[in-house]
């Protein structure tokens, strides 16, 4: 079965409104500040009321005990979390034939770059993004709203050891690939005609040493002027659509 969060608060109107039209069966209520005129936001109460979601009007402390001080635009939704897929379900279920690509986070921990990896996995038509069960970011209100309410278009696979998921990945035809900069391989060279698991490391060491191992071939990222290295949904991002205009 799923592994869930506790319930989590998404707070600002284009993420409310992607939730609502892509995931209603999730959100549980809306709160509105009262202060807004119902013209501001009337698609989103419209969508609300095709899906029978309660909308509260409440002053705009409320929000802020809901939230704290973030940029809500004055509308907050409560949503049941998104569910974690159990690693071991999920792979007996992964068509291989098709050669997909995932992507493994060891240990990202910032939810700014864990949501927009997400948005970017999603937006390249990866099949999944595996995380471990400790030292991750978990999917908070930050999460969903930096993917901008892609969060819940990807599986997000949990796996209690990131480093047996791999041998696993192996085991089902993948072939592992790891970004790094000291890499054998350029990210131009990628080779796409076979299952990928792309390890992203964390945002300051990278990724471990004993994952590393395990890697088939790593993966550098071209640099010029003496940058050292890039942020690491920025790496994800080069590195999805890599594989996607190759594909």
């Amino acid at each position: 079965m799923p592994d869930t969060n506790s319930d989590i608060y998404i707070y600002g109107r284009n993420p409310i409104r992607e939730a609502l039209a892509n995931e209603a069966g999730r959100l549980e209520k809306i709160f509105v500040r009262d202060s807004l005129r119902d013209s501001q936001l009337s698609g989103i109460f419209e969508l609300a009321s095709q899906h029978r979601i309660p909308i509260s009007h409440v002053p705009g402390a409320k929000l802020y005990d809901l939230v704290g001080g973030v940029n809500d635009q004055g509308i907050v939704a409560l949503m049941s979390a998104v569910s974690y897929l159990d690693f071991g379900e999920w792979l007996n279920e992964i068509d291989t034939s098709f050669y997909p690509a995932v992507l493994l986070l060891d240990e990202i921990t910032d939810p700014g770059n864990f949501g927009a990896i997400l948005r970017t996995a999603a937006a390249a038509g990866l099949s999944a993004v595996l995380v471990p069960k400790h030292r991750q970011a978990p999917v908070t209100a930050t999460v969903y709203k930096t993917s901008a309410g892609t969060a819940g278009r990807i599986p997000i696979v949990r796996a209690g050891n990131l480093n047996q998921a791999i041998l696993k990945l192996k085991d089902a035809g993948f072939w592992i690939g790891g970004l790094d900069m000291e890499g054998d391989r350029e990210l131009w060279d990628l080779e796409v005609d076979r299952p990928l698991a792309f390890i992203i490391g964390s945002e300051d060491s990278g990724i471990r040493q004993k994952t590393l191992e395990h890697c088939d071939y790593r993966i550098r990222i071209a640099m010029e002027n003496n940058v050292e290295s890039l942020n690491a949904s920025v790496s994800a991002a080069l590195l999805c659509y890599e594989w996607k205009r190759k594909r």
